[in-house]
C-alpha cells in the first residue's frame, strides 16, 4: 500500500541529524556532541506547578489557542524581553512546541507555487513542511556573509511568487545573530510587499554579545513570530511554544491548529504559566554557563587551525573542515569511528553546510574537554597524514 501515499510525504527524509545521532548510538565509548537539548533540568518551581496542575485534576482540554492566563502572561513577558506587544485573546496561540507553530504557520501562509526564503545553512525542520504544502524552499548561500540572510540576499532572491522570508536567529546550526540594523534593514525592503516574515526566535534567549532584536518590532503586520520555553527554561520534552501574529492572521493559523492537535498540554499549560510569570530570570543561570562554554570551545578550535565565525547566540558553533578535503558526512564518520566523538554533518543543514561540521556545547565543560581533546589529536594525525601524502611518501 505504500505506493498509494502522498508522494510528497514518501520523499520527505529523517532529518540527518537523527539518522547521525542513530548511527552514533551503534558504538561505544563516544563523546556525543551532536543534540541540541540543554543538559540542565527544568526548574524546580516549574516543575512544582505541573505536579499541582495533576494533583489539581488539570486534565481536560483547554481553549485551542491555550488557556487566556497563560496567553497574558506570554504577553506581558515578551513585552519586557522583545519590546513587541500582541493581543492576548486574539493574537497568542499556545502551540505544541515551536515546530507545530512552524507547521500550522506555514500551512496557514503557503499554497502550491508559493516560494520561500531561507538562509542556508538552516535547520532541516522548515523544508520538509514547505514541500508539504507544495510550495518551493528557496535556500540562499550566506556562507560568505557571515552565515547571515541580509536584505541585499533577499532581494537578489525575490520573485512575483516569492511568499515568505524565514529569519531563523539566533541561528541552527551556526549560532549567528542578526542586529538590529540588519532587522532594519530587511523590514524596509518587505515593507508593503505581499510577504510574510516568519521569525523562528526559538533561542532569542540565549544571545550573548548583544541583546536579542526582532523584526516584529520593525514588521509587525507582515511577521509571525515563532517562540516557546524549550531552550530558556530547559522545557524541550513539555512541548510549549508561542505563535505571535496579527490578528487577521492569527485567527486562521488557530484554525489549522485546532484540527492539527486542538489544544496544548493542560499540564504543560499550567507549567508555562509558572515559567514565564516567576521564572523571568530562570534563563539567566545557563545563558551564563553557555557563554563560558561558547568561550572554551571557540578559543580550542581556533588553537587547533580550524576556521570558524564566533556565535552570538544559541548553543552551536559551525566550524570549517574545507581543509581536509572530505565531505562533512565522510569526516564526522571517520572522528566517529577513529576518535569517539560524534559531531553532526554539515550536510545536514542544507547543501551550504557540506564542509561544515556541527558542534552543540549544550554539554559539561567536562564533557567539552573531552572531546575537544580527542577532536584535536584527529586533527593533528588527519594533517600529518596529509602532509606525508603531499611530500609523496
Amino acid at each position: 500500500m505504500e505506493h498509494l501515499l502522498n508522494p510528497k510525504a514518501r520523499e520527505i527524509e529523517i532529518s540527518g541529524i537523527r539518522k547521525f545521532s542513530n548511527l552514533v548510538a551503534q558504538h561505544e565509548d563516544v563523546i556525543s556532541l551532536t543534540i541540541g537539548q540543554p543538559d540542565f533540568f527544568t526548574p524546580h518551581h516549574v516543575k512544582a506547578a505541573a505536579k499541582k496542575a495533576i494533583d489539581e485534576n488539570v486534565t481536560s482540554y483547554t481553549p485551542n489557542a491555550g488557556y487566556l492566563e497563560l496567553r497574558q502572561a506570554v504577553q506581558l513577558y515578551m513585552k519586557k524581553k522583545a519590546d513587541f506587544n500582541y493581543d492576548a485573546e486574539s493574537e497568542i496561540i499556545i502551540t505544541t512546541g515551536a515546530s507545530q507553530a512552524i507547521d500550522a504557520a506555514f500551512r496557514t501562509i503557503l499554497s502550491p507555487g508559493d516560494e520561500v526564503i531561507m538562509p542556508g545553512p538552516i535547520y532541516p525542520g522548515y523544508e520538509p513542511i514547505i514541500n508539504l504544502c507544495g510550495a518551493k524552499p528557496v535556500i540562499v548561500d550566506t556562507t560568505s556573509h557571515g552565515f547571515k540572510l541580509t536584505a541585499r540576499l533577499i532581494e537578489d532572491a525575490l520573485t512575483p511568487n516569492t511568499k515568505c522570508v524565514v529569519l531563523p536567529y539566533p541561528s541552527n546550526p551556526t549560532g549567528v545573530t542578526l542586529s538590529e540594523e540588519e532587522l532594519k534593514s530587511i523590514a524596509a525592503l518587505l515593507k508593503g510587499r505581499n510577504v510574510f516574515v516568519l521569525s523562528d526566535e526559538i533561542y532569542s534567549e540565549l544571545t550573548y554579545d548583544r541583546p536579542h532584536y526582532s523584526i516584529a518590532t520593525h514588521l509587525r503586520d507582515q511577521t509571525i513570530v515563532i517562540n516557546g520555553l524549550s531552550k530558556s527554561h530547559s522545557m524541550t520534552g513539555w512541548r510549549i511554544g508561542f505563535l505571535f501574529a496579527p490578528k487577521d492572521i492569527a485567527k486562521h493559523i488557530l484554525k489549522v491548529h485546532q484540527y492539527n492537535v486542538s489544544c496544548a498540554s493542560s499540564i504543560s499549560q499550567k507549567a508555562a504559566l509558572e515559567a514565564v510569570t516567576n521564572g523571568f530570570d530562570d534563563a539567566l543561570i545557563m545563558r551564563e554557563q553557555y557563554k563560558k562554554r561558547l568561550d572554551y570551545v571557540y578559543d580550542r578550535l581556533v588553537s587547533m587551525g580550524l576556521d570558524v565565525v564566533k556565535p552570538s547566540g544559541a548553543f552551536y558553533i559551525f566550524p570549517s573542515i574545507k581543509s581536509f578535503g572530505m565531505s562533512s558526512f565522510d569526516f564526522s564518520m571517520a572522528l566517529l569511528e577513529d576518535a569517539g566523538v560524534a559531531l553532526v554533518p554539515g550536510s545536514s543543514f542544507s547543501k551550504y553546510g557540506e564542509g561544515y561540521v556541527r558542534l552543540s556545547f549544550a554539554y559539561s565543560l567536562d564533557t567539552l574537554r573531552e572531546g575537544l581533546d580527542r577532536l584535536e589529536l584527529f586533527v593533528l594525525k588527519k594533517r600529518e597524514s596529509m602532509q606525508t601524502i603531499n611530500n609523496g611518501v
